[in-house]
């Protein structure tokens, strides 16, 4: 149950930072309390834990116009971050993980601001069918966070720019275009800000959880662990990942994301592996990449590791079927 609140404000707009905090928050977050990060980023894409960076964006492009590229640990997709955006990330232990609550504080907090937002479709919070908001998830044994973006008013032609827009996944929202699928909150209340954002989730969090919420300062011993963790989300390796050389390439989107393999085989075994997705089960494709490594290059034998992976059976029924048809 919780019982505290601690609102955490980021003091900065370098994503490696905000992410190492975001992490740091999430593992140090003690029993029966909540965190609520509120933090933005500067002209940044932040790709989801298994995707790939050189499908995902316009890489050089992006770099050579002053942006940063960092890679998150939740899974989902790539998302474009401006000084329009503001990030909510709720850092909080597994018996008090409830993403319907959490995604209450937002949707209220939207609400009090004159918007009539809703709940729809699983897990996404609309106007007027338009999203205004993505959400992604993580899960580090007993340490968890849901966090996602508010557009307020966010360069929708710098997002264009620079994102590879997955033609397929538009088709399968039944929309032609990225413009036509989100929206800023500024398009329907013009006196929105970051600040007035913030006030309002935090006395919606008081709402929904019905106990005080407190401004928290991230002191100097936490900055320097955090600083340390920082190391990670900035290295090239993290970031970008590697590219193998490949002897079969198979991609298809499924309603749960798209996914693409890249396996290389040696004298008839998986020797190495590379998988992308924007799937929100990034525990599931880790996995994944894990069990078929060293598998005989033979349709039954992948199949049959895909099986013993219990974690989510509609993917695994959905990749056993691609492995059936393409391998």
């Amino acid at each position: 149950m919780i019982n505290s609140i601690k609102i955490v404000r980021g003091d900065g707009f370098n994503p490696y930072y905000n992410l190492a905090q975001e992490e740091y928050l999430t593992t140090t977050v003690n029993k029966g309390e909540l965190i609520i990060y509120l933090w933005q980023n500067k002209h940044t894409i932040v790709i989801g834990r298994n995707q790939n960076a050189w499908q995902e964006c316009h890489v050089e492009k992006f770099i050579q116009d002053g942006g940063k590229i960092a890679r998150r640990l939740s899974g989902g997709g790539a998302v474009y971050h401006d000084l329009g955006n503001l990030n909510f990330t709720f850092c909080v232990r597994k018996e008090d993980y409830d993403i319907d609550r959490q995604l209450s504080v937002i949707l209220t907090a939207v609400q009090a601001l004159g918007i009539k937002a809703e709940k729809t479709g699983r897990n996404d919070i609309t106007i007027e069918q338009k999203k205004f908001s993505g959400n992604a998830f993580y899960k580090q044994g007993d340490f968890c966070y849901h966090h996602g973006t508010l557009l307020l008013l966010v360069d929708s032609e710098q997002m264009l720019k620079f994102l590879n827009v997955d033609k397929a996944k538009l088709q399968s929202k039944g929309v032609d275009s990225v413009k036509s699928r989100v929206t800023n909150l500024k398009e329907y209340n013009a006196d929105i800000t970051v600040e007035s954002m913030c006030k309002q989730i935090k006395i919606s969090a008081e709402k929904i959880y019905n106990c005080l919420a407190v401004d928290y300062v991230i002191n100097s011993v936490d900055k320097l662990k955090i600083n340390e963790l920082m190391q990670k989300f900035s290295d090239w390796d993290w970031i970008f990942g590697r590219k193998i050389q490949f002897t079969n390439h198979l991609q298809r989107r499924f309603s749960w994301g798209n996914v693409e393999f890249y396996i290389y085989v040696d004298k008839g075994r998986v020797k190495d592996i590379e998988i992308y997705s924007d799937a929100m089960e990034q525990n599931f494709i880790l996995s994944l990449k894990e069990v078929l490594k060293d598998c005989l290059y033979i349709k039954r034998n992948i199949i049959e590791r895909i099986e013993n992976l219990a974690e989510d059976k509609i993917m695994s029924k959905d990749l056993i079927t691609l492995i059936q048809d393409d391998l």
